[in-house]
């Protein structure tokens, strides 16, 4: 009977020491990078009603947090200019210590398959360049990539498994192509330690990542959530419905602390342009009021042409002309453009470094006074039909658009009869506008420019990044 009564209480005895140790969110762990010099985020769970000691290696501040009722805690604790490694001790009684801990600019990466596709590449589908990226790649550059596993909810959930990569090549090669390209031309430039957080998960539309009560409130007559309140997900691709992402994984990171937002994400809603003028602002909106931080700057990739169903269907061009009329729509933002880097039979384009690196032209622009480049793709910016051709007048910087003395093709124009032609463009000597014409087109009314699934991009900026696909028409 004394034994019996020993192993009870044993095995209550564990049980209790288990539930006693503290916890931080899995987001918070070994080889993390903390955004520096700020009042950064902490959260976890400890003993109900226990006090909790935290302390870190590049201060002798203690901080003092109370659990609550059900053992949750949230602070926040001030963070040095960048720097590393440090270490974090949590003491609710019982000690943990998180270690390798960076201090410099950290970005939150999300999406679907073009930002989850990893340096290592997709099956028949290799990122270039990344083989001798991955080789080379070296701990000691402090580059940290963290992956939040998949994972749908009904409901919002506070933890999401989470793994942090240092920059060796087993970790390089987990890492978001595109994010990792970004993570490098910020680090390169700065020479700060930059980490990356991806939470993404391929063929989902920006719905599934949007907070169930937003889509309640704004979007019900559109978008189906019933499978929230019935808790049934349809048989095949369920990760495409509403909110179950928001709650399975991107509620689980709110609100690490982070200098912006990086979303590369549109195909699964191509068919859906229109909405998703409403639906993308709506969504930055959420993330900045969550985060508590209505300047979080944003900056997006625009979908790359890619034939899906029909090479010549007007949906994939619709689309990225949609993304990028967002741009008015949400301050502190930005866009790269991809029209010159799709492939027409693989929708996951093996140029990630464009991608990355033009992403990271804005950050840095915008962010961090970097100058001398033009970071902003060109964008038209009026429409004038006179003299049997189209004049374009754009947006592009200082150093203007480009080439010269070349025509250009990817052109339509339409007359009256609304039936488009093929035309060239001519970029003009004040490098700031383009004359479309078109011999089968005498008195045109509407241009457009890489307005089909399949296109390829002729128009640059003097730094290479390709204009916009855009059209002067709404017609259907």
């Amino acid at each position: 009977m004394k034994r019996v009564f020993f192993l009870v209480a044993l095995i209550l005895c564990t049980a209790f020491i288990s539930r006693a140790k503290v916890s931080p969110a899995p987001i918070f762990a070994d080889n993390m990078v903390l955004q520096q010099k700020a009042d950064a985020a902490l959260w976890g769970k400890a003993r109900p009603n226990s006090k909790l000691v935290i302390t870190t290696t590049w201060s002798k501040a203690k901080t003092v947090v109370k659990a609550d009722t059900e053992g949750k805690w949230f602070t926040r604790i001030s963070t040095p200019e960048a720097g590393g490694p440090y270490e974090i001790t949590f003491n609710d009684g019982e000690k943990l210590t998180l270690k390798n801990i960076l201090v410099g600019e950290v970005w939150i990466c999300a999406g679907q398959s073009n930002m989850a596709q990893q340096m290592k590449g997709y099956m028949g589908q290799p990122v270039e360049g990344a083989a001798d990226i991955i080789s080379e790649a070296n701990a000691a550059v402090p580059i940290r990539s963290c992956n939040l596993a998949r994972k749908m909810a009904f409901t919002p959930e506070e933890d999401c498994d989470a793994t942090w990569y240092v920059n060796d090549p087993a970790g390089v090669a987990e890492a978001s192509a595109a994010a990792y390209f970004f993570a490098r031309k910020i680090h390169t430039v700065l020479g700060v330690p930059v980490g990356i957080i991806n939470v993404s998960w391929g063929s989902t539309a920006i719905e599934s990542w949007m907070n169930p009560v937003l889509l309640e409130k704004e979007f019900a007559e559109e978008i189906d959530l019933s499978h929230l309140k019935n808790r049934k997900l349809p048989e095949v691709k369920p990760h495409q419905t509403a909110s179950v992402l928001y709650n399975g994984m991107l509620h689980s990171i709110i609100p690490f602390t982070a200098k912006g937002f990086l979303w590369y994400q549109g195909c699964h809603n191509r068919m859906r342009y229109e909405q998703y003028k409403r639906l993308q602002p709506a969504f930055v909106k959420m993330l900045r009021e969550e985060w508590g931080d209505e300047n979080m700057p944003f900056y997006f990739t625009q979908i790359a042409p890619y034939q899906y169903n029909d090479p010549d269907k007007p949906h994939a061009g619709y689309m990225m002309w949609a993304q990028a009329q967002t741009l008015k729509m949400i301050p502190h933002s930005g866009m790269a453009t991809t029209h010159d880097v799709g492939e027409k039979v693989c929708i996951h384009p093996a140029k990630k470094k464009p991608v990355g690196d033009r992403l990271a032209y804005l950050a840095l622009a915008n962010d961090y006074g970097i100058k001398g480049i033009d970071a902003i793709a060109p964008m038209p910016a009026a429409f004038e039909f006179k003299e049997g051709a189209a004049f374009v007048t754009f947006d592009c910087g200082k150093m203007g658009l480009g080439p010269i003395n070349q025509e250009l093709g990817c052109f339509e124009l339409a007359g009256e009869d609304r039936v488009f032609h093929p035309a060239v463009a001519v970029v003009q000597k004040d490098r700031k506008s383009i004359l479309v014409s078109s011999p089968e087109v005498s008195n045109p009314i509407a241009v457009r420019y890489g307005m089909k699934n399949w296109s390829k991009a002729t128009l640059f900026n003097n730094f290479g990044i390709p204009a916009s696909p855009f059209r002067s028409d709404d017609w259907e």
